[in-house]
């Protein structure tokens, strides 16, 4: 029980993703170095991010445990429901952030230390509160959101460079159709909690649905990228956009509904979509990696 709260706790799924993000940022940067991509230094990267996204998820919890009681979907976290105390939760994820972000300082570089370190303060400071007052922070969350592949990057590289940025926006602009539909689907449950995400705001769905289709659209040459700055070849690029196609597709079948966002079919959608983008990102990066090995 005791190991499942500490997963709840630091979100371990999301964790996960981030992690894995960062270890296709680790594995270009070392292509571009010149060195072998399975060393000591990847995994000084994975353990240090993971250490800093871990932590982070933790703190936001003890922010938000009041907020996590009153919706569904949350409330059978560690902290609404008593398991573990707010001053437990506080210390390990304090801890795990600082404690990864110093790691990371150590044993690779000041620039990869500072940035996960900015990128939970960030996070803690800005996104998580103003989910309480305005929908501008899916916004804000976007940016710490997008790190972990640049934060592999600078684990090898000790600087910031195009490719990286490359990595920052797919992941950027990625976000925007995964977490619109996630407030699609749970928006009572947002209300109920009363965090401002956009379908709670503007109940009628209409500006959540095109900000779901400008993203998507804007997700297409951003995720081509790669193929022009040489990180990824030509099967990339028949692939990626495959996987931006059907991303799309998915998008469009939910905001051409014309359905109430709390309509049964209408929830169905949000959830395709929702299972969608979480395929789109991994898929994504996979092919970008097994494209230029492949080259």
């Amino acid at each position: 029980m005791m190991a499942r709260d500490y997963a709840e706790l630091t979100k371990m799924r999301v964790t996960t993703l981030v992690v894995l993000t960062a270890w296709c940022g680790y594995y270009f940067g070392c292509l571009k170095a010149g060195i072998p991509s399975l060393s000591w230094g990847l995994f000084h990267a994975l353990l240090g991010i993971g250490l800093v996204s871990g932590g982070t998820a933790a703190l936001n919890e003890v922010m938000e445990h009041d907020i996590d009681g009153r919706m569904r979907r949350t409330a059978q976290r560690p902290l609404p429901t008593g398991r573990m105390s707010v001053l437990h939760a506080t210390l390990v994820g304090m801890a795990m952030t600082v404690g990864g972000a110093l790691y990371l300082d150590v044993t690779l570089n000041t620039l990869t230390g500072t940035l996960a370190l900015v990128t939970a303060f960030v996070y803690l400071a800005a996104y998580t509160p103003l989910k309480k007052v305005h929908p501008v922070c899916t916004f804000v969350g976007a940016f710490p959101g997008a790190m972990p592949g640049v934060l592999g990057w600078t684990a090898v590289r000790g600087r910031l460079e195009w490719e990286a940025v490359a990595l920052f926006a797919i992941v950027f602009f990625w976000q925007f159709p995964h977490f619109f539909s996630i407030a699609w689907l749970y928006r009572d449950d947002y209300a109920a909690g009363q965090i401002r995400m956009l379908p709670v705001v503007q109940p009628d769905g209409k500006s959540t649905a095109r900000r779901i289709l400008v993203y998507s659209l804007l997700l297409i040459p951003v995720s081509l990228t790669p193929t022009f700055l040489g990180m990824s070849g030509r099967t990339y690029l028949i692939g990626a956009l495959l996987l931006d196609a059907a991303l799309l597709y998915v998008g469009v079948r939910l905001i051409t509904l014309r359905a109430p966002l709390s309509a049964p079919r209408s929830k169905q959608r949000a959830r395709q979509l929702l299972q969608a983008t979480v395929l789109y990102l991994p898929l994504l990066f996979v092919l970008m990696m097994l494209s230029r090995i492949s080259s």
